[in-house]
């Protein structure tokens, strides 16, 4: 009898494919097999030629929401006659392999979750083929339950009987479990088991306390949405006093009464990722002010595990608020705690209880973050739900680890043409993120079956991430940032001519040896040209500048009015510091000592911020960014908005020069002369912005390259974003911009990786790549 042989590559382990396959053979009359290889599923499908092609046609078609082919090669074999058509025992073979992210609680589970007549009834793990958690239980490929954290918790008669059986939900699902044979919560370090554990973390909430929480990928703080002076607690604890808190909130009608959900995000709000949305507060939300002071914007997320929903809705008497922090568990600086080693080290301090469970998380995931412009995503932190699925990009041919930046850090792990990012790691200041890398690379490369023959990191020589590149044995591609945050652009929008890059963000070590921030490349996949940057300023103070943009006001004004006593005169007028202050920085500047030139455009930002009054300091990374960005939204909420027109640039030493420092001056001085500082905002924006599009459309004329690019940390901003945007396709260019990959550091390990893989055999050169 004649065989067909289907290989289907893509998200189709740990999404139910396999038994999708069996019921839908079922339907279709034909006999065979289906087997997971680890890099692809393998069907075997015998019967009539009618029945065949049926089956060939309702596979894509009908195939489970949470599955993602991405390939189907069919062919013809030659195989002894099949009696009916089952699942057979997974084989590893080498090649691609699709890991799929963890996947929230489901609607049928979510029902069962809450039914007194199902066996289920309020257990806190229950999953089914569609839903649960999915990398981060995972020890190996492929994805059975002796290579997971559910190995450790054997079957009982009743659920073995749904796992192996077609025609249950729970068909083939790894992680499926009860009550009798499944994890356990548990109160950590206490007697509270179970019911009573929750029960317990439920009366802490209502009272005001504070607990940390384990999830799929991490530990979380939660505590009362509402309490002000709860949350005020939580702050003080975490030394967090502005950054905002991220809320769970019960469900899509509580989210509505607090924060208005643009069109179309409550698909991804209430989808099977659950991220964290920024969506804009409601006027009259009853939430506590100190969730996100000053900010008009919230986190939220819905709940996405069955223990989530538990701290909702459980049948104790209590009624616990429809919305509570639920902020990653950790002490600042270091990853997300994922065992109950870090919880006992870290989190006592921080909560007034720990709600666990013994599943153990094989690799942390915090949870994504994402705006939401121009009615579709906009990744800013890339994690549980998305990662590690891989982006194509190329044609080249072999292995590759790329390890990120130094901030936000996220690598990047390559076989081919699929790039596999990582889950968000952290920033690598502290020793225990840098540790956290070290584990994720490590674990990641056993999932994805990688051997890396190179390993790609940032330029800078003293970066930690640097170091654990040397440390690796493997030769080692530098990667200059800005140039890297052009390509990880590239790559997601599957990109390979020539671009003008506009890669605008806070720091990157340059070619030269200065800080760089305010770049505009020419680029293609092998190497760039510094075509234009903002007008160079110096940074002093060393690391404490990008804290404090008084110290880069002030540089900025000591620019403009070379005179010390006018210089002084607008440093008072302004505002800005202490005489004593002004002496130091003046010391500084005299002497040379801890000063270097730069161009970050987030320096300008945080400049122009204290020259408004706005921000004098920032407590959190991008907070007097953000403030200039909501001044700037105010003044546009309440007026007539216009188009700014393109500014030149100029040339100096081959390079343009955008005329930010003229821009500078005219904001300070308008304000001196009593303008308002939500109006100066806007006009910051507008005029920043027609500089960019003026120096892309000469870099354009020149070259003939039509295309931009626009990546880097600043571009976090909409409001910039949205004017360049406008600004570009009004003068007949084309833009590349982010969705699923970040625009700031959490995406650069994606562009490191692009060069490496197209570069391997060149040998880098750190003063110049060559012109295009």
């Amino acid at each position: 009898m004649e065989t067909v042989r289907i290989c289907v590559l893509g998200i189709v382990q740990g999404v139910g494919f396999r038994p999708f396959v069996s019921r839908l053979a079922h339907s279709c009359h034909v006999r065979g097999t289906v087997c997971n290889k680890g890099s692809y599923v393998e069907i075997l499908v015998q019967g009539p030629e009618e029945a065949r092609k049926q089956f060939q046609q309702k596979l894509p078609e009908k195939a489970p929401a949470r599955s993602a082919i991405l390939k189907i090669i069919t062919e013809q074999t030659d195989v002894p006659p099949f009696p009916d058509f089952s699942i057979v025992e997974s084989e590893a073979e080498e090649g691609d392999v699709f890991v799929s992210p963890d996947i929230a609680i489901c609607d049928d589970c979510k029902k069962e979750l809450f039914d007194p007549q199902n066996r289920r009834y309020l257990h806190p793990f229950i999953n089914c083929t569609a839903c649960g958690p999915r990398m981060t239980i995972l020890d190996a490929m492929p994805y059975d339950r002796e290579r997971t954290s559910m190995a450790e918790f054997p079957m009982c008669s009743q659920c073995e009987y749904e796992y192996t059986h077609r025609e249950t939900r729970r068909y083939d699902a790894q992680p499926v479990c009860c009550p009798d044979c499944g994890p356990e919560v548990y109160i950590l370090d206490s007697t509270e088991r179970g019911r009573d554990a929750v029960t317990a973390a439920r009366q802490a909430l209502v009272s005001g306390r504070i607990i940390a929480v384990k999830g799929i990928g991490g530990y979380h703080l939660c505590c009362d949405a509402f309490q002000e002076k709860t949350v005020q607690r939580l702050r003080c604890l975490k030394h967090r006093p502005a950054k905002p808190f991220a809320v769970m909130m019960k469900d899509m009608a509580a989210v509505d009464r607090h924060c208005v959900i643009p069109a179309g995000a409550d698909r991804v709000l209430d989808g099977h990722e659950k991220p964290i949305i920024l969506l804009e507060k409601r006027s009259d939300t009853t939430l506590a002010p100190s969730l996100a002071p000053e900010n008009p914007f919230l986190g939220v997320m819905l709940p996405y595990t069955p223990l989530h929903l538990l701290l909702f809705t459980y049948d104790d008497g209590l009624d616990v608020p429809d919305a509570l922090v639920m902020t990653s568990a950790n002490v600042s600086g270091a990853p997300i705690c994922h065992d109950e080693a870090e919880a006992r080290q870290e989190l006592p301090d921080l909560c007034d209880a720990i709600l666990s469970h013994n599943r153990r998380i094989r690799l942390r995931a915090d949870d994504s973050v994402i705006n939401w412009y121009d009615g579709s995503p906009y990744m800013i932190r890339r994690s549980r739900g998305y990662a590690p699925l891989p982006f194509f990009y190329g044609r080249e041919t072999g292995t590759v680890l790329a390890l990120g930046g130094e901030l936000k850090n996220s690598f990047c792990l390559v076989r081919d043409r699929l790039y596999y990012l990582s889950p968000y790691i952290g920033d690598m200041a502290d020793v225990r993120t840098v540790q956290a890398l070290r584990d994720g690379v490590s674990r990641m490369k056993t999932l994805l079956e990688i051997e890396p023959a190179c390993v790609a990191c940032d330029l800078h020589p003293r970066y930690n991430t640097t170091a654990v590149a040397q440390e690796m044995g493997l030769p080692v591609i530098p990667v200059q940032h800005h140039f890297a945050h052009i390509l990880s652009c590239m790559a997601e929008n599957d990109w390979e001519q020539p671009v003008i890059g506009v890669a605008f963000d806070g720091t990157g070590y340059g070619t030269d040896g200065t800080v760089w921030g305010g770049e505009i490349l020419l680029c293609d996949c092998h190497g760039f040209h510094r075509s234009a940057s903002i007008a160079p300023f110096w940074q002093r103070g060393g690391d404490v500048a990008a804290r404090e943009g008084w110290r880069i006001a002030v540089s900025l004004i000591s620019h403009l009015y070379p005179k010390t006593d006018e210089a002084v005169a607008v440093v008072d007028r302004l505002r800005l510091c202490s005489r004593k202050e002004w002496q130091m920085q003046s010391f500084m500047a005299q002497q040379g000592i801890n000063s270097i030139l730069s161009t970050s455009a987030g320096r300008l930002f945080d400049g122009v911020s204290a020259i408004l009054g706005l921000a004098r300091q920032s407590s959190f990374e991008g907070e007097a960014a953000m403030k200039i960005q909501f001044a700037a939204r105010r003044w546009m909420k309440d007026h007539h908005t216009r188009p700014e027109t393109l500014i030149p640039p100029q040339k100096e030493n081959g390079r343009w020069i955008l005329p930010t420092m003229e821009l500078v001056q005219y904001l300070a001085e308008e304000k001196m002369a009593g303008r308002d500082s939500d109006f100066l905002a806007y006009i910051f924006h507008c005029r920043l912005a027609g500089q960019i599009v003026g120096a892309c459309l000469q870099i354009s004329q020149e070259t003939g390259v039509k295309t931009v690019a626009l990546s880097g940390g600043v571009f976090q901003n909409t409001l910039l974003l949205s004017l360049c945007e406008q600004a570009l396709g009004q003068a007949g260019l084309g833009v590349l911009r982010h969705h699923l990959v970040p625009v700031n550091d959490g995406g650069i390990a994606l562009g490191q990786a692009v060069y490496a893989m197209m570069n391997q055999e060149r040998q880098w050169d750190r003063t110049i790549q060559r012109p295009i």
